[in-house]
């Protein structure tokens, strides 16, 4: 007669994080209940819970509230500098700029609707402008080592940064103005404003 086989031991719960949380998850928590309360009236206690981690795991991913809005903004900006870098050198720099930030901000339409609503509450609220501020000087940082070595200057010096610094407010612009019209597409937008800087009078 067989022996009974003995009960298989219960499996070890999981550590951690769940496998399906991650940053981009948890900005888009953070867009859902920014949007349905107000960005001061959620806690970074009901956005990690309701993306089912504790409140140490969230500081694993960002350093504070403001900054889950921003979770894809760091692969942007390399994504940025990578475009940058493989530019054809003889292409005149503001041209060569305008191509790479148009092709890094040529989003999904799936994905547009998202953005739209996080730059509407970002656009809306005073702290949440402030983050984004300090996220968009490293942007400038990207495009001022672009221009500065294509200049053969230092990426400190007067011409890189007010390269740099002019291309990010034409490009604000463009999403500026995409934003505040519903039905049209980001890309033109930018491409449009980029144009426009370079086809300024000097």
């Amino acid at each position: 007669m067989d022996q009974p086989q003995p009960l298989a031991a219960p499996a070890a719960p999981s550590l951690g994080r769940p496998p399906s949380t991650t940053r981009r998850r948890l900005q888009e928590i953070a867009i859902e209940m920014f949007s349905a309360r107000g960005y001061d009236d959620v806690t970074i206690e009901e956005l990690a819970a309701a993306a089912g981690i504790s409140r140490r795991t969230f500081f694993r991913y960002f350093s504070s509230k403001a900054d889950a809005l921003m979770a894809d903004f760091d692969e942007d900006v390399r994504r940025l500098r990578s475009a940058l870098d493989d530019s054809d050198p003889d292409q005149p720099v503001l041209d060569a700029i305008r191509q790479a930030v148009v092709a890094v901000n040529n989003y999904h339409a799936a994905d547009l609707a998202q953005l739209r609503q996080r730059m509407q509450l970002q656009h809306d609220n005073p702290a949440l402008v402030a983050n984004a501020i300090l996220h968009y000087e490293r942007w400038q940082s990207v495009v001022a080592d672009f221009a500065a070595a294509r200049l053969g200057q230092p990426a400190d010096a007067l011409l890189p940064q007010v390269i740099a610094r002019s291309v990010f407010g034409a490009a604000y612009a463009g999403f500026t103005s995409w934003l505040s019209d519903d039905s049209g597409d980001l890309t033109p937008k930018l491409d449009s404003a980029l144009r426009a800087l370079a086809a300024t009078p000097g």
